[in-house]
């Protein structure tokens, strides 16, 4: 009875570990560069990973929202087209009034010229977004909270109620 592995054996099992390794590190090289294509759903999300060592992200669409910006403490990094139209609204949430519509303040340009916002969700650095209902095509965006993703709702009365419940808990 032989005992131990031979050198071709041993040379063997080293190419197959080998070649697994290299398998699954360019299968997670791959998952890693996935281009993530922003949505209502995911935008709070897309955002904040944009750029990790910004202090401020910002999401920002103009005139009639038919292209957006993000940028990056100030810095424009990157346009594309948007995903939504000028139809989108948006609303602050208080315990004492309830929802209520938010009027974009203008935007001023580099050059100074003043441009009507249609849509802004900014995030800072810690994960933390404008706190807004967002109402697009019979559906509501929730991005008050900040420890969890963005909820979606069929309603804004639904959004407002699951609002009230949280109030109703801390108060308790």
């Amino acid at each position: 009875m032989k005992k131990g592995f031979s050198l071709i054996e041993l040379l063997i099992v080293i190419m197959i570990i080998g070649v697994v390794y290299t398998l699954a590190i360019t299968k997670l090289k791959r998952v890693g560069k996935e281009k993530v294509e922003p949505s209502l759903a995911n935008l709070k999300e897309y955002l904040h990973s944009v750029d990790k060592d910004a202090e401020r992200i910002q999401f920002l669409c103009l005139d009639d929202c038919s292209e957006c910006s993000v940028y990056a403490d100030g810095n424009k990094l990157q346009s594309m087209e948007s995903f939504f139209d000028s139809s989108i609204e948006t609303y602050s949430y208080n315990f004492f009034q309830g929802a209520q519509q938010v009027k974009n303040t203008p935007f001023f340009t580099k050059d100074e010229n003043e441009k009507n916002v249609c849509f802004s969700l900014s995030v800072t650095k810690d994960g933390i977004s404008d706190q807004y209902f967002v109402v697009y095509k019979k559906k509501v965006y929730d991005y008050t909270s900040a420890f969890e993703g963005t909820k979606v709702y069929n309603f804004l009365e639904e959004a407002v109620e699951q609002q009230e419940k949280i109030r109703q808990e801390v108060m308790q």
